[in-house]
């Protein structure tokens, strides 16, 4: 099942939160919690982590929002994109030292909100995944639309679909077609478009996963239902199998 990319709001003006979070739901993203206060955030991020956190500068409590990313930072590398009506020198030096992401001065705009984010998770996956975005590549033969580009990372894939930038688990993940330049995700009921041939997403897909069973088809080697002669079962889809890799496939299923 995919899931959206999760946002904490940490933000002591009510209406203002209420506002970023319903600006968020829109865009696709989930918001894991609207909290006033410093201490609250603390808490909240050792019972559900979010992906980024928006972090009010000024926060009611002991502590405020650069205190309270200190203090985050020291059990959790989470990527911190601040909020603030003073962008005096004093607060924006105090804030650099804990390596935020982005800056978004009130009053902003949604346009502002929504590209600060979508950077961030760019950001976030160059960092966890710079293999992904190797030079041959390119980001134009990685991009769906002009949109932000796609990500394959360990353990999920980050694809857009309907302006979301949605996680999907490697796990949940059926099989892969190839259409042309392109290839299709089928996970449970759904189906997604990537931009990528399927000899370059076989190159980056965790090999112990998947294997390339034809030339048009990668699967998911957990999600087998049946292995006949020329083709495998997944999910009462019949998937073609080459002759060469029949063996592979075999010696693949004794070591899962």
């Amino acid at each position: 099942m995919e899931r959206a990319v999760k946002i904490l709001i940490v933000e002591d003006e009510m209406v203002i939160a209420a506002n970023i979070s319903l600006q968020l739901s829109e865009l696709g993203y989930e918001v894991t919690g609207i909290l006033p206060r410093g201490e609250e955030a603390l808490a909240h991020v050792r019972v559900e982590i979010p992906d980024i956190v928006l972090m009010d500068i000024q926060l009611k409590g002991k502590m405020d929002g650069i205190e309270t990313a200190q203090l985050m930072q020291v059990d959790y590398n989470i990527p911190v994109i601040y909020l603030t009506a003073n962008t005096d020198d004093a607060h924006f030096n105090r804030a650099k030292e804990t390596h935020p992401y982005a800056f978004i001065s009130k009053p902003f705009k949604k346009l502002d909100l929504q590209r600060a984010i979508e950077l961030t998770v760019e950001r976030i996956l160059l960092e966890k995944s710079p293999e992904n975005f190797e030079k041959e590549n390119g980001s134009e033969s990685n991009t769906l639309n002009g949109n932000t580009p796609d990500f394959i990372l360990n353990d999920r894939i980050f694809i857009r679909h309907n302006e979301k930038m949605l996680k999907i688990d490697i796990q949940d993940i059926l099989y892969i077609e190839a259409d042309r330049n392109y290839c299709r995700i089928f996970s449970q009921g759904r189906e997604y478009l990537l931009v990528m041939t399927l000899k370059d997403l076989d190159e980056k897909l965790p090999q112990k996963h998947f294997l390339r069973i034809h030339r048009s088809y990668i699967i998911n080697l957990s999600q087998i239902d049946e292995v006949a002669g020329t083709h495998v079962v997944i999910s009462k889809k019949a998937i073609p199998m080459s002759k060469a890799t029949r063996a592979e496939l075999l010696k693949r299923l004794q070591t899962i």
